[in-house]
Protein backbone atom coordinates (compact mmCIF):
# COMPACT_ATOMS: atom_id res chain seq x y z
CA UNK A 1 0.00 0.00 0.00
CA UNK A 2 1.21 3.51 -0.79
CA UNK A 3 -0.42 5.21 2.17
CA UNK A 4 -2.63 4.52 5.16
CA UNK A 5 -2.23 2.27 8.17
CA UNK A 6 -1.09 -1.33 8.63
CA UNK A 7 -0.79 -3.41 11.79
CA UNK A 8 1.24 -6.62 11.91
CA UNK A 9 1.41 -9.13 14.74
CA UNK A 10 4.45 -10.86 16.26
CA UNK A 11 4.45 -13.35 13.37
CA UNK A 12 4.59 -10.50 10.83
CA UNK A 13 1.04 -11.27 9.69
CA UNK A 14 -1.05 -8.25 8.70
CA UNK A 15 -3.98 -8.02 11.13
CA UNK A 16 -5.34 -4.63 10.10
CA UNK A 17 -4.94 -2.68 6.89
CA UNK A 18 -6.60 0.55 5.79
CA UNK A 19 -7.16 -0.74 2.24
CA UNK A 20 -8.82 -4.07 3.03
CA UNK A 21 -11.75 -4.83 5.28
CA UNK A 22 -11.48 -7.73 7.68
CA UNK A 23 -14.36 -9.95 8.76
CA UNK A 24 -15.79 -7.94 11.66
CA UNK A 25 -18.07 -9.28 14.38
CA UNK A 26 -20.96 -6.81 14.61
CA UNK A 27 -23.07 -8.52 17.28
CA UNK A 28 -23.23 -11.69 19.37
CA UNK A 29 -25.95 -13.38 21.34
CA UNK A 30 -28.09 -16.47 21.74
CA UNK A 31 -30.88 -18.00 19.69
CA UNK A 32 -33.71 -19.98 21.29
CA UNK A 33 -36.99 -21.64 20.30
CA UNK A 34 -39.86 -19.16 20.22
CA UNK A 35 -42.03 -20.27 17.27
CA UNK A 36 -43.78 -23.31 15.85
CA UNK A 37 -44.11 -25.21 19.08
CA UNK A 38 -40.40 -24.95 19.85
CA UNK A 39 -39.17 -25.92 16.38
CA UNK A 40 -38.58 -22.40 15.05
CA UNK A 41 -36.42 -19.54 16.30
CA UNK A 42 -36.42 -15.86 15.32
CA UNK A 43 -33.54 -13.83 16.72
CA UNK A 44 -33.26 -10.04 16.63
CA UNK A 45 -29.76 -8.61 16.52
CA UNK A 46 -28.96 -6.13 19.35
CA UNK A 47 -27.98 -3.66 16.60
CA UNK A 48 -29.12 -3.73 12.99
CA UNK A 49 -26.47 -4.55 10.40
CA UNK A 50 -26.27 -1.63 7.99
CA UNK A 51 -24.42 -3.24 5.07
CA UNK A 52 -26.08 -3.48 1.68
CA UNK A 53 -24.92 -7.07 1.24
CA UNK A 54 -26.38 -9.76 3.54
CA UNK A 55 -24.29 -10.34 6.66
CA UNK A 56 -22.83 -13.71 7.62
CA UNK A 57 -24.41 -15.52 10.56
CA UNK A 58 -22.38 -18.13 12.42
CA UNK A 59 -24.04 -20.47 14.93
CA UNK A 60 -22.95 -22.92 17.60
CA UNK A 61 -25.81 -25.10 18.94
CA UNK A 62 -25.64 -25.95 22.62
CA UNK A 63 -23.89 -29.25 23.23
CA UNK A 64 -26.52 -31.88 23.93
CA UNK A 65 -26.54 -35.65 24.15
CA UNK A 66 -28.47 -35.86 20.90
CA UNK A 67 -28.60 -34.44 17.38
CA UNK A 68 -28.99 -30.68 16.95
CA UNK A 69 -30.40 -30.23 13.46
CA UNK A 70 -30.71 -26.78 11.89
CA UNK A 71 -32.25 -25.73 8.59
CA UNK A 72 -34.21 -23.13 6.61
CA UNK A 73 -32.09 -20.20 7.79
CA UNK A 74 -33.09 -16.81 6.45
CA UNK A 75 -32.23 -13.23 7.34
CA UNK A 76 -34.85 -10.74 8.44
CA UNK A 77 -34.84 -7.11 7.38
CA UNK A 78 -33.18 -6.02 4.15
CA UNK A 79 -30.27 -4.13 2.61
CA UNK A 80 -29.03 -1.44 4.97
CA UNK A 81 -31.17 -2.74 7.83
CA UNK A 82 -30.63 -6.45 8.51
CA UNK A 83 -32.43 -7.02 11.80
CA UNK A 84 -32.03 -10.71 12.62
CA UNK A 85 -32.41 -14.27 11.39
CA UNK A 86 -34.72 -17.28 11.47
CA UNK A 87 -33.62 -20.89 11.86
CA UNK A 88 -35.55 -24.10 12.46
CA UNK A 89 -34.87 -27.45 14.05
CA UNK A 90 -34.70 -30.31 11.56
CA UNK A 91 -37.71 -32.06 13.08
CA UNK A 92 -39.41 -32.80 16.39
CA UNK A 93 -36.90 -35.56 17.17
CA UNK A 94 -33.81 -33.35 16.95
CA UNK A 95 -32.94 -30.88 19.69
CA UNK A 96 -34.71 -27.54 19.81
CA UNK A 97 -32.83 -24.57 18.29
CA UNK A 98 -30.80 -23.36 21.27
CA UNK A 99 -27.30 -21.94 21.03
CA UNK A 100 -24.96 -19.04 20.46
CA UNK A 101 -24.37 -16.94 17.36
CA UNK A 102 -22.41 -14.05 15.99
CA UNK A 103 -23.17 -11.94 12.95
CA UNK A 104 -20.31 -10.56 10.89
CA UNK A 105 -19.48 -8.75 7.67
CA UNK A 106 -16.53 -7.48 5.66
CA UNK A 107 -17.01 -4.00 7.03
CA UNK A 108 -17.41 -2.37 10.42
CA UNK A 109 -20.05 -0.32 12.18
CA UNK A 110 -19.57 2.56 14.62
CA UNK A 111 -20.76 0.57 17.63
CA UNK A 112 -18.06 1.63 20.11
CA UNK A 113 -18.52 4.82 22.11
CA UNK A 114 -14.77 5.42 22.20
CA UNK A 115 -11.60 3.90 20.78
CA UNK A 116 -10.45 3.86 17.16
CA UNK A 117 -12.12 3.81 13.74
CA UNK A 118 -10.52 3.34 10.33
CA UNK A 119 -11.89 4.16 6.86
CA UNK A 120 -10.62 3.09 3.44
CA UNK A 121 -9.91 5.45 0.56
CA UNK A 122 -13.58 5.50 -0.51
CA UNK A 123 -14.81 6.50 2.95
CA UNK A 124 -16.07 3.03 3.92
CA UNK A 125 -15.69 2.21 7.61
CA UNK A 126 -13.53 -0.93 7.73
CA UNK A 127 -12.51 -0.99 11.41
CA UNK A 128 -14.08 0.04 14.69
CA UNK A 129 -12.67 -0.95 18.07
CA UNK A 130 -16.10 -2.21 19.10
CA UNK A 131 -16.18 -4.83 16.32
CA UNK A 132 -13.67 -7.64 16.96
CA UNK A 133 -12.38 -9.76 14.12
CA UNK A 134 -13.72 -13.16 13.15
CA UNK A 135 -11.20 -15.72 11.97
CA UNK A 136 -12.02 -18.57 9.61
CA UNK A 137 -10.73 -21.76 11.21
CA UNK A 138 -11.52 -24.59 8.80
CA UNK A 139 -13.73 -25.77 5.99
CA UNK A 140 -15.07 -29.25 5.28
CA UNK A 141 -15.67 -30.24 1.69
CA UNK A 142 -14.56 -33.88 1.84
CA UNK A 143 -17.98 -35.24 2.77
CA UNK A 144 -18.44 -38.99 2.94
CA UNK A 145 -21.69 -40.29 1.42
CA UNK A 146 -23.43 -42.45 4.04
CA UNK A 147 -26.82 -43.56 2.74
CA UNK A 148 -30.09 -42.57 1.08
CA UNK A 149 -33.68 -43.03 2.17
CA UNK A 150 -37.08 -41.40 1.63
CA UNK A 151 -38.79 -38.89 3.87
CA UNK A 152 -42.46 -38.89 4.84
CA UNK A 153 -43.40 -37.28 1.50
CA UNK A 154 -41.45 -39.80 -0.54
CA UNK A 155 -38.63 -37.36 -1.40
CA UNK A 156 -35.07 -38.65 -1.72
CA UNK A 157 -32.90 -37.88 1.28
CA UNK A 158 -29.11 -38.23 1.12
CA UNK A 159 -26.78 -38.22 4.14
CA UNK A 160 -23.16 -37.00 4.06
CA UNK A 161 -20.87 -36.78 7.07
CA UNK A 162 -17.45 -35.72 8.30
CA UNK A 163 -15.77 -36.41 11.64
CA UNK A 164 -15.77 -33.35 13.88
CA UNK A 165 -14.85 -32.68 17.51
CA UNK A 166 -17.27 -29.74 18.01
CA UNK A 167 -15.04 -27.26 19.88
CA UNK A 168 -17.02 -24.74 21.89
CA UNK A 169 -15.39 -21.70 20.27
CA UNK A 170 -16.03 -22.62 16.60
CA UNK A 171 -19.20 -21.53 14.84
CA UNK A 172 -20.72 -22.78 11.58
CA UNK A 173 -21.66 -20.37 8.79
CA UNK A 174 -25.39 -21.09 8.62
CA UNK A 175 -26.27 -18.91 5.60
CA UNK A 176 -25.32 -21.65 3.15
CA UNK A 177 -27.62 -24.13 4.89
CA UNK A 178 -30.61 -21.91 4.21
CA UNK A 179 -30.44 -22.00 0.43
CA UNK A 180 -31.63 -24.54 -2.10
CA UNK A 181 -29.11 -26.25 -4.33
CA UNK A 182 -29.45 -27.26 -7.96
CA UNK A 183 -32.43 -29.49 -8.77
CA UNK A 184 -34.22 -27.72 -5.90
CA UNK A 185 -32.34 -29.80 -3.33
CA UNK A 186 -33.14 -28.61 0.19
CA UNK A 187 -30.15 -28.58 2.54
CA UNK A 188 -29.97 -29.35 6.26
CA UNK A 189 -27.20 -29.82 8.82
CA UNK A 190 -26.98 -32.13 11.83
CA UNK A 191 -24.62 -31.79 14.75
CA UNK A 192 -24.43 -35.39 15.96
CA UNK A 193 -22.82 -34.78 19.34
CA UNK A 194 -22.85 -38.40 20.66
CA UNK A 195 -21.06 -39.74 17.57
CA UNK A 196 -18.81 -36.70 16.94
CA UNK A 197 -19.98 -36.24 13.36
CA UNK A 198 -21.24 -33.32 11.33
CA UNK A 199 -23.88 -34.22 8.75
CA UNK A 200 -25.17 -32.48 5.65
CA UNK A 201 -28.51 -33.80 4.42
CA UNK A 202 -30.12 -33.06 1.07
CA UNK A 203 -33.77 -33.63 0.20
CA UNK A 204 -35.10 -33.50 -3.37
CA UNK A 205 -37.55 -35.13 -5.77
CA UNK A 206 -34.61 -36.56 -7.73
CA UNK A 207 -31.59 -38.28 -6.26
CA UNK A 208 -28.25 -36.74 -7.31
CA UNK A 209 -25.34 -38.02 -5.23
CA UNK A 210 -22.74 -35.31 -5.89
CA UNK A 211 -22.23 -32.95 -2.95
CA UNK A 212 -19.36 -30.49 -2.66
CA UNK A 213 -20.72 -27.56 -0.66
CA UNK A 214 -18.18 -26.58 2.03
CA UNK A 215 -19.08 -26.18 5.68
CA UNK A 216 -17.22 -23.07 6.87
CA UNK A 217 -16.26 -22.51 10.50
CA UNK A 218 -14.97 -19.40 12.25
CA UNK A 219 -14.26 -18.12 15.74
CA UNK A 220 -14.15 -14.71 17.37
CA UNK A 221 -10.60 -13.44 17.75
CA UNK A 222 -9.66 -12.80 21.36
Amino acid sequence: MNYGLTFTNNSNVVTLDSEYARLSVIATGRFSPNLEGGLGSVTTFPVAVTSQEPPLVFVRPDTVGAIAGLCLMRLTGGPGNWTGFYVRAYNAISAQPNGRYFVAGFSAQPVANYGMSLWDGSGKLIFNSGTPAALFTRAFQNWTYIKSDNDEQGLFRNYYSVNFNFPENEYLLINTFGMKMTSQRALYCWWDFPNQKLYAITVASSNPFAFWLPALFAKIAV
